[in-house]
């Protein structure tokens, strides 16, 4: 029995018009729009307190906006059709720790319509992890493996990652990153992980959200954001002419390759003086220059709000 079409070609996982949320301290999120194509493995970047849970808690329906709409493949968040398509797995991994590894896939099991036991078994056993040893027992990677297969095991269309990973050593890390990266590529997941280890997400990324004080600072595929930007290998921006049709985001001096990083106003030649970011580079330029102007890419922008609210109109009538 299906829940829900797959998703097709130029479809929307996530798609957030002017979407907000404020507590008592203040807007932890304000005026987010922007859009995640299906079948992306995207990576959520921002320092703490930048609004990257928030956004997760409102695409799983765990607290409601103040401000704006927010769909999962069109769905509201905590309906049947948007619960069935997603999976969620935060940072604390919350498992039954007198369960065994079988009890614990076959709870999977039991709550889940779509699921996959042959999807599940495989990535415990990737880790040779015995099936009949207690959750309580495990170490940190085999818990984290074994909620990994439980969010894998469910079918998702759109797998919700919150900083899985922070607690592994760097092998344990670059082996589930790995699984991650395959399992998603074999059937078709959207993935959307929240990490602050920027130079593994290079690894498994194709697709980029990057937030800062609760705003869009950065969206689309990474191949087009590292297109749009160089870095030119000169002292300051001052000093040199030819950076004279380009937005400057950063001079930098004090780590890595120091030169001068821009987003391009005119096309360039790489080479030479100009040479392209690494994602790591341009994600730190990014945060650490508020005063530069979000860069939404077109992938990555989202359509009307109007379109939403007649999308939900025409489910009403047809339900």
């Amino acid at each position: 029995m299906g829940f829900g079409p797959p998703p097709s070609l130029g479809a929307s996982a996530i798609e957030a018009h002017g979407l907000g949320k404020r507590y008592r301290r203040g807007w932890a999120l304000r005026d987010v729009s922007f859009r995640l194509p299906a079948g992306r493995v995207c990576g959520l970047v921002g320092p703490n307190g930048a609004g990257k849970s928030t956004l997760m808690s409102l695409a799983t329906n765990m607290i409601q906006p103040t401000a704006g709409a927010l769909r999962v493949f069109g769905a509201v968040p905590g309906s049947r059709e948007a619960v069935l398509r997603t999976a969620f797995l935060s940072q604390e991994k919350p498992l039954f720790r007198r369960f065994t590894v079988a009890e614990t896939l076959r709870l999977g099991r039991e709550l889940n319509p779509r699921w996959d036991q042959g999807v599940a078994e495989g990535i415990v056993n990737a880790g040779g992890v015995p099936m009949q040893a207690k959750i309580g027992t495990l170490s940190g990677g085999q818990r984290t493996r074994v909620a990994f297969a439980l969010a894998f095991g469910k079918r998702p269309d759109l797998l919700i990652l919150d900083e899985p990973m922070s607690d592994l050593d760097p092998l344990v890390r670059r082996e589930l990153m790995t699984t991650l990266k395959t399992e998603a590529a074999q059937h078709g997941t959207t993935v959307l992980v929240s990490s602050h280890m920027l130079a593994e997400l290079q690894h498994i990324c194709d697709y980029l959200v990057v937030v800062a004080n609760g705003g869009l600072r950065l969206a689309g595929e990474v191949n087009e954001l590292r297109a749009a930007h160089a870095l030119f290998a000169v002292p300051t921006a001052a000093t040199s002419p030819a950076l004279a049709p380009h937005r400057v985001i950063e001079s930098r001096n004090d780590e890595g390759r120091p030169g001068v990083l821009v987003r391009l106003g005119t096309p360039v030649q790489y080479g030479g003086q100009a040479e392209p970011p690494t994602l790591e580079e341009l994600l730190l330029a990014y945060l650490r220059s508020p005063d530069a102007p979000p860069l939404i890419a077109p992938s990555a922008q989202a359509g009307d709000i109007h379109d939403i609210i007649a999308r939900d109109q025409q489910k009403t009538v047809t339900a």
